[in-house]
């Protein structure tokens, strides 16, 4: 597997000491370095600020924070108020409450308005973990990347959640930011770039292309070593972290060259970024396809790691993928 991102991989990474930390973690980082640069930048959060790591910022700007209680509706409306005003909202709570239960204030309030509010989603995926299906949002990409003016961005790791964080309140308009709970790899370098809209190829290959965002961009990273050792099958490992507005220019050239794709999430096969890399390359250039994610199932109360497998999202499931889509080239 040859690196090539230009992003800068952890020097950590595929070692023994390789350093494992919750996305979440980011969110609350990327909170606290936006308070200091820019006073419009408020925080609301639903009873959940050190679920959510809002409580950093809580810390350092009580003055710029409001708990709203459990109202994840008003929460979007309020939020939606202070950017009317000027402010730079970021409204925190688990994804399956925003944007699931809060849809409908999200849609009509938030984009339709272009408001320029912030959600942070966080709790995302599968690995949620023993707190079970009614807590692990599993559809938040389709529901949000199908409103207009949204953009909506899945980080692969702490760094980036960081960054992707800091980005938001520099892109106006309406954002949603995902993030999960459980202790992920630590993927990227600090310092390396960040772009919304610019997907990361991380390895370069010639046999087929692994797409992937969040924190399963680790297990893509993993499959690709072990095709490329032992089953002499050169991948190309994209980190999507974009899905909306989505990367056609290079998701298009690779699926050029290698004329097989694989698409990875912690999400719903329907809908999300599979879907969503799907619609980019039928009307571009179209190539055999197979999709790594939730099966059209909910989930259940588990270890990260034991969902991970039944359901799955590893390695394992991607190397069988691409073992499949390459007899369809």
């Amino acid at each position: 597997m040859k690196i090539v991102s230009k992003q800068k991989l952890n020097k950590k990474l595929f070692s023994k000491k390789m350093e494992m930390i919750p996305t979440r973690d980011g969110y609350g980082e990327g909170l606290v370095e936006l308070g200091e640069k820019n006073e419009k930048v408020v925080v609301l959060c639903c009873d959940l600020t050190e679920s959510t790591r809002s409580q950093a910022f809580v810390e350092a700007f009580p003055e710029r924070f409001v708990e709203v209680g459990i109202q994840e509706q008003n929460m979007a409306g309020l939020a939606t108020g202070m950017a009317m005003s000027g402010y730079i909202p970021f409204i925190a709570s688990y994804s399956v409450f925003s944007p699931g239960r809060n849809w409908d204030q999200v849609r009509i309030s938030i984009c339709y308005t272009n408001a320029n509010v912030k959600i942070a989603g966080a709790h995302a995926g599968i690995s949620v973990g023993p707190d079970g299906a009614t807590h692990q949002a599993l559809e938040d990409i389709a529901l949000t990347r199908v409103l207009p003016n949204m953009t909506v961005i899945v980080p692969c790791d702490v760094h980036e959640t960081r960054k992707a964080t800091i980005s938001a309140a520099e892109t106006k308009g309406p954002m949603y930011v995902r993030f999960g709970r459980a202790d992920s790899a630590v993927i990227t370098a600090e310092k390396s770039p960040f772009e919304i809209g610019v997907a990361n190829i991380l390895a370069a290959g010639s046999d087929v292309t692994i797409i992937a965002c969040g924190p399963l961009v680790y297990q893509a990273l993993e499959a690709a070593r072990e095709l490329a050792k032992s089953h002499k099958i050169k991948a190309e490992v994209i980190n999507n972290h974009t899905i909306k507005p989505i990367d056609t220019k290079t998701l298009v050239s690779s699926a050029k060259k290698t004329k097989a794709v694989v698409t990875v999430e912690e999400h719903q096969i329907h809908g999300g970024l599979g879907s969503a890399v799907a619609e980019v390359l039928s009307s571009y250039s179209p190539v055999p396809m197979r999709f790594v994610g939730m099966p059209d199932l909910f989930g259940e109360s588990g270890e990260p790691e034991e969902l991970l497998e039944k359901y799955g999202m590893t390695k394992e499931k991607i190397i069988a993928s691409v073992s499949d889509v390459i007899k369809n080239k």
